[in-house]
């Protein structure tokens, strides 16, 4: 039977940065499931190149619970690292390498757990999910969810292993990543009036953003659950224009919105999009007809707020000792499983603090401590 170390040390060999294929990580967690007698399924994307794994075991019937985390990790690149990334190294008790901690640990100790979980005589199913490109957008676990979505038998509640130092997480931040293109009209800069400055204008569309973000900031919007404790609008890329003596014709600008679980980043979208239609465009195809500004989305993914006296909450208390609930705020895929009716919470070894840098890792002691959660939560399932 492989530890939750062994299985770690050969997870983190597998570069599955976001940009790679992650299929040589699932076909040995295949091989290792179907070795114990574990049926599971492939769920790829469009081009074949990454695939979610799906599989369950137990009793027949609905109901039970997941077991989910993501294969995919961030990049490496331009980081200073002191250890081979993809290859484990252990040192006074840490466990470094890339996405030791987001999230292969827990993985690891889901995958550990599976001869224990077989000998037990579980009343309900144990599902097992680790899906692809969690870190560009929550995206893979999408078609996975709506393979289940199909089925009468899917699992009642979800254990999304992010890390989270094994504290229960019921809730976080929903985030939509939004790209807008303004096109304008080029002419020579001396005669600046006779063209349509797309800079100048996607200045006025950021201007307004800031407004929008300012509103929302307000102290009658807060949630002092999160921090900061009200829904972020920022601006994180801009480019445009060719030369100083010309005015440009094209500017893009990529921006996002991170909500409260309770609010909508489609009402920011659509304030600005109003904005853009009703104030900006008249102004610039008074100057030039073909002028235009185009909205494109690029990534999002729902919030999470799980009440405290949800399945989900009852469990994780039993299972860490206490009935304290945080929230955290970087993202998860726990808001799509809670939209598709799957009760869910967060709670998984290592700390954030450690993910997404150079030198990350995980502590033994959270790793055997995370075994150990698994093993209540198995002795629970049989009750």
């Amino acid at each position: 039977m492989l530890t939750s170390r062994t299985l770690l040390e050969k997870l983190v060999a597998f570069d599955t940065t976001s940009r790679e294929s992650n299929l040589a990580l699932i076909d040995f967690v295949w091989r290792y499931l179907t070795d114990l007698g574990v049926s599971c399924e492939l769920i790829h994307n469009t081009e074949r190149s990454k695939a979610n794994l799906y599989a369950r075991l137990g009793p027949g019937g609905s109901g039970g619970v997941m077991l989910s985390g993501h294969s995919d990790v961030v990049p490496v690149d331009g980081q200073a690292w002191s250890v081979p990334p993809f290859t484990l190294t252990e040192r006074d008790g840490k466990l470094y390498g890339r996405g030791t901690a987001d999230m292969k640990g827990f993985i690891a100790s889901m995958l550990a757990a599976v001869p224990h979980f077989l000998a037990q005589p579980l009343t309900q199913p144990l599902h097992l999910a680790i899906s692809y490109d969690e870190e560009v957008g929550c995206l893979g676990v999408r078609s996975l969810l709506d393979a289940l979505a199909q089925r009468p038998e899917k699992p009642a509640i979800c254990l999304i292993g992010e890390p989270t130092g094994l504290k229960a997480v019921s809730g976080h931040k929903g985030k939509s990543g939004m790209r807008c293109e303004v096109k304008g009209a080029a002419c020579h800069s001396a005669y600046a009036p006779q063209g349509v400055n797309a800079i100048e204008y996607a200045a006025k569309l950021i201007q307004r953003l800031m407004v929008i973000g300012e509103r929302l900031a307000a102290p009658d919007r807060q949630d002092a659950r999160f921090d900061p404790p009200f829904t972020t609008v920022q601006t994180g890329v801009i480019a445009g224009g060719t030369a100083l003596n010309i005015v440009p014709a094209d500017c893009t600008f990529d921006f996002e919105v991170r909500t409260l679980p309770q609010q909508d980043a489609q009402q920011v979208v659509t304030e600005l999009e109003d904005y853009a239609q009703s104030d900006l465009l008249p102004q610039m195809r008074a100057v030039n007809h073909h002028t235009a500004i185009h909205f494109y989305s690029l990534s999002s993914y729902p919030g999470l707020d799980t009440p405290a006296d949800s399945p989900a909450a009852r469990l994780i208390a039993h299972l860490t000792g206490s009935s304290e609930l945080s929230t955290v705020a970087f993202g998860t895929e726990g808001g799509l499983f809670h939209q598709n009716g799957i009760s869910s919470v967060v709670c998984g070894p290592g700390s954030m603090e450690q993910g997404h840098k150079p030198d990350e890792f995980i502590t033994l002691d959270q790793l055997n401590a995370c075994d150990e959660m698994l093993r209540r939560l198995a002795a629970w399932m049989s009750r």
